[in-house]
């Protein structure tokens, strides 16, 4: 016996010499067979490993639970998907090497060290492994960083650790993703080839439940001879990183664009024309700061933010009857954004909400939000940009959450309770006394209280969890509080964060500017989690005031924040943009006259106005930003030239087409009101020239009333066609 089987690995060893080094060692399912599964994409959600199955063969997605897997391919099907006399003829191998037929195509060579494996598998017996097989404890790729020039290639090496200190080079079996897809890819094999565009990007290597990161800065190359004055650590950190990479940013940003960007970014609001032209005539050196602290001191301020953070509260009027409480949620997020609360307080009072609407408001969130895990996956998402929702039936695909952390994570809002309030229709919210626990559904085990890689609490019965969470997300050392929402800021100004999605804050997904993301989470957590501070120092930057115009090496730039990125004006700010141009008033059911769409409590309006529909106003139905609608469509366009909405506006009586008219100044100071209101700049000759060609072409021949009528006309025309352009629809 002894004799047949040295024949045996002889045998095995001439077929494949690759692995005559490795041939005594045992192989252990779970490292050597399940890696291979996984890399053929055999346990995708599109194959195998998606629910129920594929034509009666499970796995579970990805291979994070090879002990169920094992059951399945070496019991069920009555033992033909192996076959250890005959391993050859294993359905497992001529399945995957299409030899026979097979949905999934060809997932694996005949000739290649997967497949020699898994026949020396099959054939010593479709052993599971030992329970003192070394388990692997991670993995760490070769090289982690480096500075690569464009169109280069790179091999990375991945590196398997286990836990009895030995290492193996697992480079074939991982997978590879790059985070930026129009910067590079990757292959099977981790070769990395880069296109031409400067920047960073990452690689995000995965083997057998593991993650690694890979990142490469790519640099431009050009000169950067000149910077502009830094006015801080923000800039420093951006200018170092142009430096690196070889990008001179764009200049500074004139007068008229610097109010009409920071006003739309502050308040949501145009500037008015007194404003632009007070703030252009000024010769203080420190008008800029001077302009931002208005700004943050103005109920506009206070409007704006609220209705950013009632959409991703979820302040819904999905009923009649919650009309009263979307009002009352609405009106405390607004004060306490207007009284300038420290934001770990904001998130304190949301998350560990007790009591009535009246007592309390912010309990309208737990109407919203009513299951345990759907709070859990909002409060992670929100507040600690980690999402989690992949981790409730199976391991995290990309990053390190498992199910146990799902569950331990939730069970902070396991005694989350419900009473009648004395106000019909409405509720009472408290934490029931007793121990706070869940069941991880797959282990069928207890599960308390766990904050995010950390240990598990042991709270008393009468403890409400959740203030137990809300200390945690506070704590300065918090790696994922500050850092969510400082990032979630930086893209509300810049129109793309220093992470990508702002709440996707993971290992595998890292930062453009690591340091500039981790000062500026110091800097919030000094400030005592002063948001109008955050503002100050990210609209005072040199950065925020760079120009959007490219220069001859920076249009390419998603990136590196080397000259502002123009944003269109969501649905709100628009809409109210085109009420002030137009100089009309929307009225909103059960709303004061003169209410801007950006002081809208709920998304009740939705529906009513088709303007914030066709725009991308949010229904506010999720925690995500996403919902936000920022892409061009066909519809919105249609909808700026011709609907009947914009052109009932443009031609109203006492509109501001029909004042002008009327106005007996010179049209050349009317045409500058105009440009001054709409874009926040004088209009340059031609624009005056071609607006007096048409004002001309409109009247020229006619008197009296036809003459009038032609040219409010006129002033129409150039109205809708100022609307239309870019420059007013985007913030630049």
């Amino acid at each position: 016996m002894i004799f047949s089987r040295l024949i045996l690995i002889a045998a095995l060893s001439a077929t494949a010499p690759c692995f005559a080094a490795e041939a005594l060692r045992p192989l252990n399912f779970a490292n050597d067979i399940m890696p291979i599964l996984t890399k053929g994409g055999c346990n995708g959600g599109g194959c195998h490993g998606k629910s129920g199955g594929q034509n009666g063969f499970k796995l579970s997605l990805l291979g994070f639970e090879p002990q169920e897997d094992y059951e399945h391919i070496v019991k069920e099907a009555r033992g033909r998907r192996v076959f250890p006399a005959a391993a050859e003829q294993s359905l497992l191998l001529t399945k995957g090497a299409a030899q026979l037929p097979h949905g999934g195509g060809k997932k694996i060579d005949p000739k290649s060290e997967d497949y020699a494996d898994l026949a020396r598998w099959i054939r010593e017996g479709m052993p599971y492994g030992k329970d003192s097989d070394p388990k692997m404890a991670s993995i760490s790729v070769e090289p982690a960083k480096l500075t690569m020039p464009l169109k280069a290639a790179q091999q990375l090496k991945v590196t398997a650790h286990y836990t009895d200190g030995t290492t193996r080079d697992v480079t074939k079996r991982a997978l590879y993703e790059a985070n930026e897809k129009a910067m590079a890819e990757t292959n099977e094999t981790g070769r990395v080839q880069l296109y031409d565009l400067p920047g960073d990007v990452a690689v995000m290597i995965r083997y057998q439940g593991k993650v690694s990161t890979f990142r490469a800065t790519v640099p431009l190359g050009a000169p950067v001879d000149t910077l502009p004055a830094s006015r801080g650590f923000v800039d420093d950190l951006v200018f170092a990183k142009l430096k690196t990479i070889g990008m001179p940013p764009s200049g500074i940003a004139d007068d008229g664009t610097f109010i009409r960007r920071v006003t739309l970014d502050i308040t949501g609001r145009l500037p008015t024309a007194a404003e632009m032209k007070d703030f252009m005539a000024s010769k203080d050196a420190t008008k800029r700061s001077a302009l931002i602290d208005r700004l943050l001191d103005s109920p506009d301020y206070a409007e704006y933010f609220a209705n950013k953070w009632s959409a991703l509260l979820r302040n819904q009027r999905t009923q009649p009857m919650y009309a009263r409480g979307s009002y009352l949620f609405y009106s405390w997020i607004r004060d306490s954004i207007a009284d300038n609360k420290p934001y770990d307080k904001f998130v304190r009072e949301v998350v560990s909400a007790s009591g009535d609407l009246d007592q309390n408001p912010p309990v309208a969130w737990y109407r919203q939000v009513k299951d345990m895990k759907q709070q859990m996956e909002d409060v992670a998402q929100l507040f600690l940009g980690t999402r989690m929702q992949c981790a409730q039936c199976h391991h995290h695909p990309f990053e390190k959450w498992s199910q146990q952390d799902y569950y331990g994570f939730a069970a902070f809002f396991s005694k989350v309770s419900r009473k009648p309030s004395s106000f019909a229709t409405e509720e009472m919210i408290f934490s029931k006394r007793g121990v706070a626990q869940t069941t991880n559904i797959r282990t069928k085990e207890a599960v308390t209280p766990t904050s995010l890689g950390g240990q598990a609490l042991k709270l008393k019965p009468e403890q409400d969890p959740r203030q137990a969470l809300g200390e945690w997300m506070s704590q300065k050392d918090n790696a994922f509080f500050a850092h969510t929402l400082v990032n979630r800021y930086w893209k509300h100004f810049f129109n793309r964060g220093l992470v990508e999605p702002e709440d996707d804050m993971r290992e595998t997904n890292p930062p453009v500017n690591p340091e500039l993301l981790s000062a500026l989470a110091a800097d919030f957590v000094k400030s005592g989690y002063d948001l109008k501070q955050l503002i100050r120092t990210i609209a005072n930057s040199t950065t925020y005031q760079l120009s959007a115009i490219p220069n001859a090496h920076n249009a390419k730039d998603r990136q590196n924040f080397s000259r502002y990125y123009p944003k269109r004006l969501n649905a709100e700010v628009l809409y109210d943009s085109v009420n002030t141009l137009l100089d009309t008033q929307t009225t909103f059911a059960g709303q004061a006259p003169g209410t801007r769409a950006v002081a809208l409590p709920d998304n009740s309006y939705n529906q009513s106005t088709y303007f914030l529909s066709v725009f991308g106003r949010p229904d506010s139905s999720s925690a995500c930003e996403c919902e936000r609608t920022q892409e061009a469509s066909l519809a919105q366009s249609l909808h700026l030239l011709n609907a009947a909405e914009i052109q009932t506006q443009l031609s109203r009586g006492n509109g501001r087409a029909d004042t002008l008219t009327k106005d007996t100044r010179p049209d050349d100071d009317k045409i500058t009101d105009l440009y001054h209101i709409a874009l926040s700049r004088d209009p340059n000759p031609a624009e005056v020239k071609f607006a007096h060609t048409h004002l001309d072409k409109k009247t020229s021949g006619k008197a009296g009333d036809e003459a009038l009528k032609g040219k409010k006309e006129a002033y129409e025309d150039i109205l809708w066609a100022l609307l239309n352009t870019k420059e007013f629809l985007f913030n630049h």
